[in-house]
């Protein structure tokens, strides 16, 4: 997941922590504030009650009734609102004014009350004042407080998500073009491009610029290892040369028996494939310090049907069918020489590995509009272990052949080189097929 994708969730999982909070401390604090102007407004309705109270009112009251328990009420025709009057049996022994929540049945109607209740005395006789003001509209208002908060709260929950993707997708801009210009497209040092990038963050500019300096220390490296690999492969080919001038002056001594002429021709046999492998090696990093020019137009049909011909005497000796079926006048633009060798190195390698009476087809097409050359041979075929190691350098097939194991490192090498990509696929006794797939944006067929 992207970072700015995890910052934006994480930036929308805090919002929506803030609105559980809200949605679950808001109601509570507007049934506080609720609940305080209730009390004060049933303490203004007590205290005009006691106020207009007297002796002839009371039993007036009481004795109006409808019971016989010495108690008077009265409601408003909603029951919204309720006042009980009723004596004490005892006398209080002071005033006291309490408010609960509790549920009342007034003709037969149950409904939650905010109550006050008042004791006092009046001529020597202790009363209970009841005042009670519904709930049903404040917990009707509690509700709809929780709704309207919560609707506001996942909108603006969605709206901040959108502005901080769109945000931090602005602040993360220079970032992406770093590693777009910078890393992702550069395959040499060479390439880098040391243009600083536009940012407006500190951390970024700062970023930009230990990359250029990482990137002249690589590119310095690398042009080191450059003249070590020229410097190193001059001086053993040298003496390789100089060893096998003399010993091929030796053989022309007469007065050599057969045993040292024996000893003398594998040593020169030794000292051509030592001289093979540095040139190998040397080929390898020369391809992958880009050394090579490749701005050659390439003709695959032309190459394989060469190929063919100069193999012809290899493939006769072990009675194989080579099948040269590139049909497609693809263009293509690289190193000649290069892919020459590519494609040497897996016919080679085809004939190498193949079966008497064998066969080996070479056949081009097209792949979801991307052209490929495959070379698919009746050989022993591969294991998946072998699969995964087969383009390591000195990774060999088989022990029974004769190689360095250098022949499909380079054929990686190339291949990287011009940007192709090697596909294997393997049955173990019953044949191997190499596949390259070239790139679709630099190359095309010719109309």
């Amino acid at each position: 997941m992207k970072i700015k994708h995890q910052l934006a969730i994480f930036n929308a999982l805090t919002r929506l922590l803030v609105i559980l909070v809200l949605w679950l401390m808001l109601p509570i604090l507007v049934e506080n504030v609720v609940y305080r102007h209730i009390n004060n407004g049933l303490i203004e309705k007590k205290k005009k009650f006691i106020d207009l109270l007297n002796q002839k009112e009371i039993n007036d009251l009481i004795e109006n009734s409808d019971d016989s328990t010495e108690t008077y009420s009265q409601f408003t025709t909603l029951h919204s609102e309720f006042l009980v009057l009723s004596r004490l049996s005892s006398k209080p022994s002071q005033k006291k004014t309490t408010f609960s929540n509790d549920n009342r049945i007034i003709e037969g109607e149950e409904n939650e009350y905010r109550i006050l209740q008042y004791h006092f005395t009046y001529g020597n006789q202790g009363y209970q004042l009841e005042i009670g003001s519904s709930l049903s509209e404040v917990n009707d208002l509690t509700f709809s407080v929780r709704l309207f908060i919560i609707i506001v709260l996942v909108v603006i929950l969605l709206i901040t998500f959108l502005a901080d993707t769109v945000y931090i997708e602005y602040l993360l801009k220079p970032f992406y073009k770093i590693i777009d210009t910078k890393i992702r497209r550069v395959n040499e040092p060479e390439a880098f491009d040391h243009t600083p990038i536009n940012a407006k963050s500190r951390d970024f500019k700062e970023l930009d610029f230990v990359l250029n300096q990482m990137m002249d220390r690589i590119s310095e490296v690398f042009k080191k290892e450059k003249q070590f690999i020229s410097n190193v492969s001059h001086e053993l080919l040298t003496p390789i040369a100089l060893l096998k001038n003399k010993l091929e002056n030796l053989l022309q001594n007469e007065s050599l028996n057969d045993n040292a002429i024996d000893k003398i021709a594998g040593s020169l046999k030794t000292l051509d494939m030592l001289k093979k492998i540095i040139n190998n090696l040397l080929l390898i990093s020369r391809i992958e310090n880009n050394q090579y020019e490749s701005n050659e137009h390439i003709n695959f049909k032309e190459i394989i049907n060469d190929l063919q011909e100069d193999l012809q005497d290899r493939i006769d000796d072990k009675g194989i069918a080579f099948v040269n079926k590139i049909e497609d006048d693809f263009s293509f633009t690289g190193n000649k020489t290069l892919i020459h060798i590519l494609f040497y190195n897996l016919v080679t390698n085809a004939i190498k590995y193949n079966k008497t009476d064998g066969s080996i087809m070479v056949s081009d097409g097209f792949l979801n509009n991307q052209y490929f050359i495959s070379i698919a041979d009746s050989g022993i075929g591969l294991s998946e272990s072998q699969i995964e190691n087969i383009f390591n350098r000195f990774a060999r097939v088989s022990s029974d052949q004769e190689g360095q194991g250098l022949g499909l490192a380079i054929a990686k090498s190339i291949a990287v080189f011009h940007h192709i990509e090697i596909k294997v696929f393997s049955i173990l006794n019953q044949g191997t097929t190499f596949t390259l797939l070239f790139s679709e944006t630099e190359d095309k067929i010719k109309s």
